[in-house]
């Protein structure tokens, strides 16, 4: 715990002087910048060393969020700058792109460059895990009611959602990321049928299925093996009790969009604790 602790320390710290440091540097709008990729990259500089992975996933994440690509060099310069400050320092340090490792600019730039020339896959799909987003889910939502409307459904079973959440309280904050997109590997594996994967919050996945004759064995796998994926790293087994919940859909499109609303907000709580 008292390793955890530290860790937590660490990376708060950097993050905060990263974030002051961005801002400084022209960053438009504060609220927008501690998305969870940030977290990792702190993780990672302060006890990988190895950037590259971390900061590609991280350009994903600007460009997913809006940010061009020059704010986004010029924050990860910001990063660099405080990096080179040393962790003892405090006051305010200058961005400089041109000083900062062109490893580290490619790095971002390309995985900025994936998301901003991808149109299509920015609609559909998730950065980080690979799901589909909540808002793809909201189509595909709004596919089944209007087919039900029309009676083509007469006779099928009825789709339910499957919400899968893990709880994140006692994980390292930069490991978080890492919890869902092990859970979302598993989820692609086990609803490999057409159901469609999305990713609500940082800690919970919904899965839109049909409740046939196998949905309950395709539950209780998917539980088993993402506890698991989660437990085989010291790192996440805090995390590898998973909580899975059957809901049937409402009988309206507004109240399935309520339910998504009120699934995010109550297995995400950890989110943010």
């Amino acid at each position: 715990m008292g390793d955890r602790n530290h860790v937590d320390r660490a990376v708060k710290r950097l993050r905060s002087r990263w974030r002051i440091a961005s801002i400084t540097s022209g960053w438009r709008f504060p609220s927008d910048w501690a998305v969870p990729e940030v977290d990792t990259v702190c993780g990672c500089a302060l006890f990988d060393g190895d950037l590259t992975g971390a900061l590609t996933i991280l350009g994903r994440s600007r460009a997913r969020t809006g940010a061009g690509l020059d704010e986004t060099l010029y924050d990860v310069a910001a990063l660099h700058a405080v990096l080179e400050s040393g962790s003892d320092a405090d006051g305010l340090v200058s961005a400089d792109p041109q000083a900062t490792p062109s490893a580290m600019l490619r790095a971002t730039a390309v995985g900025w460059a994936d998301v901003a020339t991808a149109v299509s896959d920015v609609a559909t799909t998730e950065a980080l895990t690979g799901l589909a987003t909540e808002a793809y889910l909201r189509t595909r939502l709004g596919e089944v009611y209007r087919r039900a409307a029309r009676g083509e459904r007469a006779g099928a079973p009825a789709p339910v959602l499957l919400a899968i959440g893990v709880d994140l309280s006692g994980v390292t904050c930069w490991y978080r990321p890492m919890a869902m997109v092990l859970v979302a590997d598993v989820l692609r594996r086990v609803f490999d049928g057409g159901e469609t994967a999305a990713a609500l919050s940082r800690s919970t996945a919904v899965i839109l299925a049909d409740r046939d004759p196998g949905v309950g064995h395709r539950i209780r796998h998917a539980r088993r093996r993402i506890a698991d994926r989660l437990a085989a790293d010291p790192q996440l087994t805090a995390a590898a009790r998973p909580r899975v919940r059957v809901h049937r859909l409402p009988d309206t499109l507004a109240a399935a969009y309520d339910l998504l609303h009120h699934l995010a907000g109550r297995e995400g709580r950890a989110d943010h604790r």
